[in-house]
């Protein structure tokens, strides 16, 4: 039996935290094992008193889940499988993480065979959401993308919205993403049926293709033969789609004996030098992309066509 694994998204003060208490209730009535992966921006845990001490806890502290600590994200979820053999794993992302990052850590292909990735519930503070515009640009955009790729979202703190202001949410999430399942919540309570029907119908292929087929959100991998060219690369990377939201592996230049750790977030390229050979693998996670026209221009970047 794989493992479920769920992530918990939704900003600041939403109620992540009391959704996860209600969920490890509801699972622990339903006889279910299950452990908490939990994600803090400090290097001092604040919320996890939540998880009673009967249940298992990883905890990525000191930043949040994306370039940085994605490794440890991995070696977390397998320190996981291996001590606890949950049938369910709750995430609780940070609430400035972009679930785009999170689930490049568990998509990963060595939990391909061990993990059944459900879905993605985002928590959405209602009033905060109507007065979004209040809020940075960043803070905007990000909890528009939390919206856009979830796939149970709860309009949370609805005693503190008037019934014309939750008509109007609902409509904004719908047009937003009209996938997902929408529930009105006070105190994070939703139906644990609702968060058991989830599923991310998920594909993955010899080539690591990890498909949610309505939002056509994709990871696709290009593993390179050789060397290239960095100014030729550089300049593949200005002809990027917007849509095209991460990219992590590694590369080798031309004139380098060893390949660059690279990471791309949000258009901005990051090179890292490494001093041992490293199998030449490159991540990328984006939207309605054209993945073979992006096999094709980095195969022409090797020569190969």
């Amino acid at each position: 039996m794989k493992t479920e694994v769920y992530l918990l998204s939704g900003f600041l003060g939403s109620g992540k935290t009391t959704l996860l208490k209600h969920l490890l209730q509801e699972e622990k009535l339903a006889g279910r094992k299950v452990a908490v992966l939990m994600n803090e921006l400090g290097s001092v845990s604040i919320d996890s008193d939540a998880v009673s001490e009967d249940v298992p806890l990883k905890e990525l502290l000191d930043g949040c889940i994306c370039c940085s600590i994605q490794d440890k994200l991995e070696s977390q979820i397998q320190g996981l499988l291996m001590e606890s053999k949950p049938d369910v794993i709750y995430i609780e992302a940070t609430g400035a993480a972009h679930p785009v990052e999170v689930l490049d850590g568990v998509v990963s292909p060595l939990f391909a065979n061990r993990l059944n990735f459900k879905g993605i519930i985002t928590v959405i503070d209602g009033k905060q959401w109507l007065e979004r515009r209040n809020l940075s640009p960043q803070i905007q955009q990000l909890l528009i993308e939390q919206v856009k790729y979830s796939n149970l979202i709860l309009i949370n703190k609805t005693d503190r919205c008037l019934e014309e202001e939750l008509a109007k949410l609902n409509v904004e999430i719908q047009m937003l993403n009209p996938y997902a399942t929408i529930i009105l919540t006070m105190y994070s309570k939703v139906p644990i049926k609702e968060v058991r029907n989830l599923g991310f119908n998920e594909e993955l292929t010899a080539t690591y293709q990890h498909t949610h087929h309505e939002l056509d959100l994709r990871s696709f991998v290009y593993t390179f033969d050789h060397h290239i060219d960095q100014t030729a690369f550089e300049m593949f990377l200005k002809n990027m789609p917007d849509t095209i939201y991460r990219m992590k592996g590694y590369i080798k230049f031309s004139e380098s004996s060893y390949p660059y750790l690279f990471q791309y977030t949000y258009g901005m390229p990051i090179y890292m030098k490494e001093y041992m050979n490293m199998p030449l693998n490159l991540v990328m996670i984006g939207d309605g992309i054209n993945w073979k026209d992006i096999e094709n221009q980095l195969s022409k970047l090797e020569g190969k066509s």
